[in-house]
């Protein structure tokens, strides 16, 4: 029989378990920077797992030698952008006057003349649209001061972040089999071996995937650069780098690295004759980008996205597609980690499930 008691103490135990949950959700906001260099740290850890793996059992060293190698490699490159990419992006900043509004405002107009004449627009017709329109009192220049801040605030705690990473990095690596031991102690007798198989499945395809991600986006860029260099493009090797980057978020980012080429291109040729180079060596560029991502999309791609983590193409773009309508651009970015590791854990526990069965049949 159902009493007064019982109801209330179901209710008490309901608002205790909101209150909690509650709690946990907020303390996990508020460590959210702590939760990313987490995130970061175990990604350098796949990449990096190779690497440390080689050295200690081709080359004999210990473990943690190894690792104080491969961190030192990865600081060493790091720095080396940096100080390469450094004088290009300012050279840049200066190109796009980013800092100058009222020059970036002049060098707008200048394009918007130099289409005019290319295309015979009757001046007074256009700026009476655009007087309709309303469309200058819409464009808001003071947004390039605001994203260099913003950047600028970034940076500020880049240092901070940096050496968190590589100091978690470092005992991740070092410490694989310590933390292994340690985690058979908490999990529970029943599940051990299906968890543990789990997370050495998702370690071997995480790993395989980063490195393949890896090898993709220095193809993309030499790519990339190539046809830069090409059509004598300033800046190519930051815009290349930049381009190359975006390529990070599937299918969208090329579009986006695409149109940034040509802005980018279209403003680095301010100064010269718009309708015998501005224009054609804009057109050219994107043509060339739009060739290296039909390379991309047929040979690099394919290989990284079905062999490295055993997915077929059709089933990955459905992933991505989903992901990105539910959660955006993070969402297209997180959708293979997440879905290989989902794939990994339901063969482990449910392998009799049919529908498992047949997603993950390479596995």
């Amino acid at each position: 029989m159902i009493t007064s008691k019982i109801i209330a103490s179901g209710i008490l135990r309901a608002l205790g378990f909101i209150l909690i949950t509650s709690l946990g959700v907020y303390f996990l906001y508020q460590i959210q920077t702590v939760i990313l260099y987490l995130v970061i740290s175990l990604i350098l850890c796949l990449i990096a797992n190779p690497f440390v793996r080689f050295m200690n059992t081709k080359l004999r060293l210990s473990k943690t030698m190894a690792t104080v190698i491969t961190l030192l490699f990865f600081i060493a490159s790091l720095t080396g952008f940096i100080l390469l990419f450094v004088p290009l992006i300012i050279a840049q900043a200066e190109n796009l006057s980013l800092l100058d509004t009222d020059l970036l405002q002049s060098q707008f107009l200048t394009i918007e003349r130099n289409i005019e004449n290319y295309f015979n627009i009757n001046h007074i017709d256009l700026q009476q649209l655009i007087s309709e329109t309303n469309l200058s009192s819409k464009i808001n220049y003071n947004y390039f001061t605001d994203f260099i801040n913003s950047i600028l605030n970034i940076l500020a705690g880049f240092g901070m972040g940096l050496a968190s990473v590589f100091f978690i990095t470092f005992f991740f690596l070092k410490d694989q089999l310590l933390f292994k031991e340690k985690a058979k102690m908490i999990l529970p007798d029943e599940n051990e071996d299906k968890i543990l198989n789990s997370i050495a499945k998702t370690n071997q395809l995480l790993t395989r995937y980063f490195i393949g991600l890896l090898i993709q986006l220095t193809v993309v860029f030499v790519l990339y650069l190539i046809v830069l260099l090409l059509f004598n493009s300033k800046n190519a090797f930051i815009i290349a780098f930049l381009c190359a980057l975006l390529n990070i978020i599937p299918y969208l980012g090329p579009i986006i690295g695409t149109a940034l080429a040509a802005v980018l291109t279209l403003i680095g040729g301010i100064g010269t004759d718009f309708r015998t180079e501005m224009l054609p060596t804009t057109i050219y560029v994107v043509i060339g980008f739009l060739i290296v991502q039909i390379i991309d999309n047929n040979v690099n791609q394919p290989i990284i996205f079905s062999k490295s983590v055993k997915s077929h193409p059709l089933e990955i773009f459905l992933v991505i597609l989903i992901s990105g309508i539910t959660f955006g651009v993070f969402g297209m970015v997180i959708a293979i980690p997440i879905y290989t590791i989902l794939k990994v854990v339901a063969k482990e526990f449910f392998p009799n499930n049919k529908i498992v069965s047949v997603l993950t049949e390479n596995i």
